[in-house]
């Protein structure tokens, strides 16, 4: 027998451990809670902003979604609001990641990436300084957090941020919470998630939102 096929006394600890597996099995739902009440805060806030959405947007879409390989981690995630349709994605997508973090993100890229752009910019000074972050990887399903990843949108970096958006074909904004942040112990997701997404509306609203209780 090969090595690849022979477990070391480690590996068969792990797999023999039923209490991990059953921990997991409890979890799992729990999670998916959480994302569902991410999703009313959500809703929530968006009630009554106007959008600058691409053609086809619905506004009630969403999607749960629920993996065990993102780099090999176990994952979930929520999508709202939802549009991936040829070129164009417009979404946030809330994903809570096993062993890495959760993370809030705008991904934008299509028709009206040119606005998107230009309200990141003429609007900064009420996207920066909230906690979010400009993802600088080659592709929107990146979710890696931290230097060569992601650039802080902090009041002092509006040109940097404008020279590293100028060429991009898509942009993503997030907003990442270490899963042994006081915001997941205490079961304050749902309002973190909320003010990740009021944080971006600047981005992607027609009109500035008027500030919110």
């Amino acid at each position: 027998m090969s090595d690849h096929a022979r477990l070391t006394p480690e590996e068969i600890a792990l797999v023999a451990d039923d209490k991990f597996f059953r921990a997991k099995a409890a979890i799992t739902p729990k999670v998916r809670a959480m994302l569902e009440a991410v999703h009313d805060a959500l809703k929530q806030e968006l009630a009554g902003v106007p959008l600058i959405a691409p053609p086809g947007f619905d506004p009630d879409k969403c999607q749960y979604v629920k993996g065990e390989h993102l780099e090999d981690f176990p994952y979930q995630y929520l999508d709202f609001p939802k549009h991936f349709e040829g070129d164009n994605k417009f979404t946030f997508r809330t994903l809570f990641w096993w062993g890495h973090h959760v993370v809030f993100a705008l991904i934008l890229e299509g028709d009206g990436l040119r606005s998107y752009k230009q309200n990141l910019i003429n609007r900064y000074g009420r996207i920066a300084d909230r906690d979010l972050d400009l993802c600088l990887s080659p592709t929107p399903w990146e979710w890696k957090w931290g230097q060569g990843y992601t650039l802080s949108l902090s009041r002092d970096r509006k040109s940097e941020v404008a020279a590293v958006l100028s060429n991009r074909p898509f942009f993503k904004l997030a907003r990442f919470i270490s899963l042994d942040d006081p915001i997941i112990r205490q079961g304050r997701l749902s309002q973190a998630g909320q003010e990740a997404l009021r944080a971006v509306l600047p981005v992607i609203a027609r009109d500035l939102p008027g500030p919110r209780s």
